[in-house]
């Protein structure tokens, strides 16, 4: 008998349908020489400190750090799950054979691997490795069974990351407590190798907030047949100076110096990987992250999306055959779907890129046609089946218009923009959030204007001030993470600095998650707001390992390294080791009275 094991019970639903094994039974289905049974997420989590020494149950500075010679892993301390494990633990050793069919990440490695170990089992192991769940596709992967072994280096990830929280976690948190905490007080400072730094990029925003002082400055405008022009020379400081040169236009004609044209093109979007959708998400229907994951991990179980948890925006080549076919599923777009299928798809390398892509491709609909969708289900799938159609569009074509003008020998400049053929953006034709955007990124289309032309003009001089920084929003913030606290636009920029990201993609939402829960971080409308308890904490903690993005990125890098086989499992647990054994040395011997409320 095989025994295949998935992460829920609905995955496995949909497995033993597609082997033929029909016959229910608790906690299992049986049947065509298959048990298809289930885990619910984590069954395992490593030992408590106590569990490895009687000495560690108490909180206390002389205990650390804590660091056991090995670690070790038991079950969770929850009935439910206690007796599904003995179903699984039965039905594993009496097994000729067994299927991981975990999710296809580190976290379903990890979550399979220890029920495994637990479990101790003897028999050949494969693993089944998919991006959807469709019939289609679970078929195909079980023809395309890989050994186990193939993902020993993603296992060995996962453990790495799952020690390194332990290690980090545990001892930074009792040591900060503590040490810091008021004697009266019961608070845990709750100190993560990823929720730290991702708590000190609010606070340090907020602090830029808090500390910064608006300067006044002024702008030389002036209209010339109801178009805005602003002066190149940029803004003034000195009040007079402005005032000087309104003057000196104020009574000179405005004349026409250039007109520039110059046409260019916008390829469509990327594709969405699972932090470009959480951004999106958050941008136009103020999801969170959070949100945003449990509808994307729904439309998945549905099998009307692939396999959310990624962070690529590419397709591998043998997606291509199947695109028409997707495309033709995606029966509520025929009006952009149809003249696609008229013809061949293109095939752009912008899309189309085996080296952009390890486990999993991007996120894109799997062709089966929705039904029953929540409301917000709806939206999420619209964003994905409209980026995807989009891809296969032309370009968007338009015009960049720069006129030049001069009065009195100062130099003003206008800029507009017009579409001269939409091409992919006919998708997002109605989208009024689209649109807001597009204006404010000067999309404007220009007046006529002749080099020569003259007349009159009304010139003035605007007081402004500088602005603040913005507070992170969700959006924000997990770009933030994304690129280890690095701003920037550019797609293939982002995607390098990826590699230093802080978390995964599919923990990033639940490290904001956690900082809520903590009461480290409020929401005001979009706005993240550290509490007063969070700024208190941050300035306590100098260790820069312990709160900077940008150090917390090259561990990220380490992960993913090993999980690539360039790097050592055991000489990333090394330096783990002595990480925590100089943190401690060096908390410990801080005198400073400071002591958290």
């Amino acid at each position: 008998m095989i025994v295949c094991i998935a992460e829920k019970p609905s995955v496995a639903k949909d497995i033993a349908s597609v082997l033929g094994a029909h016959e229910r039974h608790d906690g299992y289905i049986e049947g065509n020489g298959y048990q298809v049974t289930w885990t619910f997420g984590h069954l395992c989590t490593l030992k408590e400190p106590a569990d490895y020494n009687s000495l560690w149950k108490s909180w206390s500075l002389g205990s650390l750090p804590m660091i056991p010679p090995r670690f070790g892993i038991k079950l969770i301390d929850d009935k439910g799950i206690e007796k599904q494990f003995k179903i699984i633990e039965s039905l594993m050793l009496k097994a000729d054979g067994i299927i991981n069919c975990g999710d296809a990440g580190q976290e379903g490695e990890l979550i399979q691997r220890w029920v495994m170990q637990k479990v101790g089992i003897k028999c050949p192991v494969k693993r089944l490795w998919i991006s959807s769940l469709t019939e289609e596709s679970i078929r195909e992967g079980f023809s395309n069974l890989k050994p186990q072994d193939s993902f020993q280096q993603l296992y060995e990830a996962g453990l790495c990351r799952a020690i390194g929280d332990w290690l980090l976690g545990m001892n930074a948190t009792r040591l900060y407590t503590m040490k810091y905490r008021h004697s009266d007080s019961r608070q845990i400072l709750s100190i993560g190798r990823v929720q730290t730094p991702t708590l000190a990029l609010v606070v340090n925003r907020q602090k830029e907030i808090d500390n910064f002082k608006p300067e006044q400055y002024w702008e030389l405008k002036t209209t010339y047949r109801d178009t805005v022009f602003s002066a190149t020379k940029g803004r003034f400081t000195d009040h007079e100076e402005g005032m000087r040169m309104l003057d000196k236009v104020r009574d000179d004609t405005f004349v026409i110096t250039d007109v520039a044209k110059k046409e260019g093109k916008e390829y469509p979007q990327r594709l969405f990987d699972l932090t470009s959708l959480q951004v999106e998400c958050n941008r136009k229907y103020a999801f969170s992250a959070d949100d945003t994951l449990k509808i994307i991990q729904s439309l998945y179980e549905k099998k009307i999306t692939t396999y959310p948890r990624v962070d690529t925006t590419f397709l591998s080549d043998d997606i291509y055959p199947k695109c028409p076919q997707i495309l033709k599923g995606l029966t509520e777009y025929r009006t952009f779907t149809e003249p696609l299928l008229a013809g061949k798809l293109p095939k752009a390398k912008r899309v189309f890129d085996n080296s952009k892509v390890t486990d999993h491709h991007a996120i894109i609909p799997t062709g089966v046609t929705p039904g029953n969708l929540t409301d917000g289900e709806k939206r999420v799938f619209d964003l994905v089946a409209r980026r995807f159609i989009s891809v296969f569009w032309p370009e968007c074509t338009f015009s960049t218009t720069t006129v030049l003008g001069k009065a009195a020998s100062v130099e003003f400049k206008v800029s507009g923009k017009e579409i001269l053929k939409p091409g992919w953006r006919v998708l997002y034709a109605n989208d009024k959030t689209e649109k807001d955007s597009r204006e404010s990124d000067d999309e404007k289309t220009l007046p006529s204007f002749t080099v020569g032309e003259n007349g009159l003009h009304t010139p003035e001089l605007a007081e402004k001030w500088t602005q603040a920084p913005k507070p992170y929003t969700e959006a924000t913030l997990l770009r933030a993470m994304e690129t280890a606290g690095k701003f920037v636009d550019n797609d293939e920029l982002r995607d390098a600095l990826k590699e230093n990201g802080i978390g995964r993609p599919s923990t990033r939402a639940a490290i904001i998650e956690t900082l809520y829960k903590r009461n480290y971080i409020r929401k005001e409308k979009k706005n993240l707001i550290p509490t007063s308890m969070a700024m208190v904490l941050i300035d306590t903690i100098h260790e820069e390992l312990l709160k900077s993005a940008e150090l917390t990125g090259i561990w990220e890098k380490r992960l993913r390294e090993i999980e690539k086989g360039k790097y050592s499992s055991r000489q990333f647990i090394g330096e783990l080791k002595q990480m925590v054994t100089d943190l401690t040395r060096n908390v410990l011997a801080d005198n400073s009275l400071t002591r958290l409320q």
